[in-house]
């Protein structure tokens, strides 16, 4: 009779595959994991009392450093936090520029996704391929706020700056016609390789009362087929004028994670066609504010539809510049709580697919 000991087994906090200074305490019993004990918090900054001693605008470059690969839709959640307490009109120019942006970023973000996901299974060449692509958004937000990841770009009333030329929605047309082709060729190089589908199917299953139990949204909800996403069920900025679709899938496993991501990008570019052409060419990008903002004594609860679930921000104001308490439900933390749940009794070569397969940013798990 063979004897075996339990072994325990670091994963991180410095690992590429961990995506981020994130660690994981595995205990395994030959290649088969027993127990697994995420450990966070390398990367806490303590954002949410940073931010008590900060006036409402200076809160919006912390937002970019908490999920930093999809910054604009970050800023946009603190400053819809603050016009919802105050009860602004918002321009309607500056609203269509908010949605081109965040959904521009909401691309970006999934294909950082996709090539880093490909490259933790082992393959090279799609992280290059998507890498090609991101760089076309990076280079239109780089015109338009001067900065490549961290934007400071949205502001309580609108935006920072209007479009830097004529040509810039072009360029963004540009890029959302010729994102089909590369679609199609992620799906041609990724999509239909039986070995990616191998890893994939049947791992890091768990069904719909469980992703609801576990507060679950995003990709990692609708997996198991309940089409909640916070631009359909409540609609935020102008996203009620737009037709997009809501995909779900009913396996609830990594491979149902994958298509429905591949899938987000395609109504993504729905979206941007559609506000390309409903562009108004006049108006202001901000509406009239005093410089320094004091937000009416009162609280407000807002969400919005982050690339990884639902991010919620409360924030309750004296009617003071700082905000007395402001909060953010971050849908990376939320989501990486059943983390443990889904790697027990895996094979521990399938642990960086189920890890992966969440997606996490780990500013936002630590804040």
């Amino acid at each position: 009779m063979i004897r075996t000991e339990e072994m325990l087994l670091n994963v991180g906090p410095q690992h590429p595959s961990t995506h981020g200074v994130f660690r994981i305490l595995v205990k395994l019993d030959g290649e088969t994991i027993v127990d697994a004990i995420p450990m966070i918090g390398y990367l806490h900054r303590g954002t949410e009392k940073l931010v008590e001693d900060l006036n409402f605008t200076q809160i919006i470059p912390y937002t970019d450093r908490m999920d930093y690969l999809s910054a604009m839709i970050g800023n946009y959640s603190v400053v819809h936090a603050a016009e919802s307490l105050m009860g602004l009109t918002i321009p309607e120019k500056a609203e269509y520029i908010r949605v081109i942006v965040m959904e521009l970023n909401r691309i970006a973000s999934h294909l950082v996704w996709f090539g880093t996901y490909l490259l933790d299974l082992g393959a090279l060449t799609p992280f290059l391929y998507a890498f090609r692509e991101r760089e076309k958004i990076l280079r239109l937000f780089a015109e338009l706020s001067g900065a490549r990841l961290t934007y400071n770009y949205m502001r309580i009333g609108g935006v920072k700056w209007d479009l830097p030329d004529e040509g810039w929605l072009d360029r963004v047309k540009k890029f959302v016609d010729e994102f089909e082709a590369a679609l199609a060729e992620f799906h041609e190089l990724v999509t239909g390789n039986e070995i990616v589908q191998t890893r994939l199917k049947g791992v890091g299953k768990y069904d719909r009362d469980t992703a609801i139990a576990y507060g679950l949204t995003g990709v990692n909800l609708r997996c198991t087929g309940v089409p909640y996403d916070v631009r359909k069920a409540k609609p935020y900025s102008i996203y009620d004028r737009f037709d997009f679709d809501v995909p779900t899938r009913t396996e609830g496993d990594l491979w149902s994670r994958y298509e429905l991501r591949m899938e987000e990008m395609v109504q993504s570019r729905r979206i941007l066609q559609q506000a390309l052409q409903q562009f108004p060419k006049e108006g202001p990008i901000v509406a009239k504010l005093p410089k320094l903002i004091r937000p009416p004594a009162g609280e407000a609860y807002v969400s919005v539809e982050m690339p990884r679930g639902e991010q919620g921000v409360y924030v309750y104001s004296e009617g003071k510049p700082q905000p007395y308490r402001l909060h953010f439900r971050r849908a990376s933390f939320v989501n990486l709580q059943i983390l443990p749940k889904l790697l027990i009794g895996e094979s521990v070569s399938n642990m960086v697919a189920i890890l992966g397969g969440i997606d996490i940013v780990l500013g936002e798990v630590d804040a």
